[in-house]
């Protein structure tokens, strides 16, 4: 968003982080084993490809390193205050301007845009007498790694996209693990493999055919909605490959039955492995399907009775996704949350996926249905950008100071999302996944072609808005680089942590 912001000449933005450092999701979640698993050539920006890539499906460090590196090389480091943790942000229509304190002092901006994503805070189930533990505790987002496992006793809660990566890579050190498993995810193959030297000189020396490669890869990736949200008997061929990949890991009939998921593919995220039904087959591993009852000091307790004495409790039990942590510290002009704006009947919704009714010159990225369960969520990100940056000329080209969606234009794109979402293998799937809120709809992904929204996302359309004219005749904004009016402030985007998770794209 700041690229794009200071490439259009608007110089006068600050980026709030919490941490002290960039990087998001990709600098929190350094478990053992953290990799993306979209393939990286998709997985980075557009307008800064990285022709060194050293696989097709990158580790961690490397992506952290290619966002600290992006950072630099645009010019954006010295935009961003770090350790400014966002507490509250609230509109003053008095000024027209977003008040925005934070644990490293209050800024003021005229448009506020919220680069948290919903993949920020990690969710913690509760269970009775956790607090009694008097072992290690952690989770994959929060990774102790003064915590030595050689020769301890491991439960890990939880089988998602961040628990696949990480048992394996365990495994071989830990005397005994456990595995609690509620529900089994479908797993297929992950075909990574290293990309050779010859490629990396080959992409430096061509850029055009690393463009083609992601070229290929994003379409590739664009007809698994073809079995997710438009002929669901598709994806039987998608489960038997997942079903080889069982079998070619696993040699215990029983704990094969155990892993068999009773849900359509794709109901849940499909996760890719090679190495998981392989970890989970080792002698040194059992997989608990029994439902956790209580955790006592030594102990992880089932609901049969049985007492798995541990030492260790790591939790891969994901995040806080349907109830937004950066929702409860943005307050309109009245200072009703965000949260309890979508608490009341209305679910998370915003107009576009990306502007809400009610909060003025705010603007979501990785808003409510803008998420994805097969392609890169830096595609989404983009289109989101795009349109925020439409909105942005459009104010300053027609002398607008404040723009808002209208409650009927906004509950009429939410309409038209859930009726798309109907007949999807999210919602029709069988399953209960954090895609869907506690009411069952899924205000999480989007229903669709990835291409179908960046369309409807390619220009701003005013028509849906309530526009406030500024004092003052209207200015162009320059369409490359040069100065805005200063007093038209941009900023500031809010990044606690970015939208993408670990192990997810």
């Amino acid at each position: 968003m700041a690229v794009r912001l200071k490439q259009a000449g608007l110089d006068d933005i600050v980026l709030l982080e919490r941490a002290g450092d960039v990087g998001g999701t990709w600098r929190d979640n350094d478990y053992p084993g953290a990799a993306c698993d979209v393939p990286s050539h998709l997985y980075s920006f557009s307008f800064a490809p990285n022709p060194d890539w050293s696989r097709s499906f990158s580790p961690q460090p490397e992506i952290w390193d290619y966002l600290r590196r992006v950072a630099k090389d645009y010019d954006v480091v010295r935009h961003i205050r770090f350790g400014h943790d966002v507490e509250e942000a609230r509109w003053e229509p008095g000024h027209g301007w977003w008040r925005v304190r934070t644990s490293g002092g209050t800024v003021t901006a005229q448009f506020l845009v919220s680069g948290c994503g919903p993949l920020a805070d990690p969710a913690y189930p509760a269970i009775p007498g956790l607090d009694t533990f008097r072992g290690s505790v952690f989770h994959s987002a929060t990774w102790d790694h003064g915590r030595d496992l050689a020769g301890r006793r491991v439960a890990v809660v939880g089988t998602g996209a961040s628990a696949i990566q990480f048992i394996p890579e365990i495994q071989p050190a830990v005397s005994g693990m456990r595995v609690f498993q509620r529900t089994p995810p479908w797993v297929i193959p992950r075909h990574d493999r290293d990309i050779t030297a010859v490629e990396r000189r080959l992409y430096n020396a061509v850029p055009l055919l690393q463009r083609l490669a992601r070229t290929c890869i994003y379409w590739g990736r664009e007809t698994y909605v073809l079995g997710f949200a438009k002929n669901l008997r598709l994806l039987g061929i998608v489960e038997k490959l997942a079903l080889a990949n069982l079998r070619r890991g696993v040699t215990d009939p029983d704990l094969r039955r155990k892993l068999v998921p009773d849900y359509t593919i794709g109901c849940k995220r499909i996760l890719m492995s090679n190495d998981y039904y392989p970890a989970l087959d080792a002698p040194n591993v059992d997989v608990v399907t029994e439902p956790i009852a209580a955790i006592e000091p030594d102990a992880v307790v089932t609901r049969d009775g049985a007492r798995h004495e541990v030492d260790t409790l790591i939790f891969g039990t994901g995040f806080q996704v349907t109830d937004s942590p950066i929702s409860h510290r943005i307050r309109d002009a009245e200072g009703v949350l965000l949260a309890d704006r979508w608490r009341r009947g209305t679910d998370m919704q915003a107009h576009r996926g990306t502007t809400v009714a009610g909060y003025p010159n705010l603007f979501v990225l990785a808003g409510p249905n803008t998420g994805l369960g097969h392609t890169s969520q830096l595609f989404m990100l983009e289109a989101q950008i795009g349109y925020t940056m439409a909105a942005l000329r459009y104010a300053h080209d027609h002398g607008v100071e404040r723009l808002e969606p209208r409650a009927d234009a906004q509950e009429a794109y939410t309409r038209w999302v859930q009726d798309k979402m109907r007949g999807t293998v999210w919602v029709a799937g069988g399953c209960d996944s954090w895609y869907l809120n506690d009411q069952g709809r899924n205000t999480t992904l989007w229903p669709g072609f990835t291409w179908d929204y960046r369309l409807r996302t390619s220009r701003f359309d005013p028509a849906g808005y309530r526009l406030r004219p500024a004092p003052g005749p209207a200015r162009t904004l320059p369409a490359g680089r040069g100065r805005a009016p200063a007093r038209r402030r941009i900023g500031a985007a809010v990044s606690g942590t970015s939208a993408p998770e670990a192990g997810r794209g």
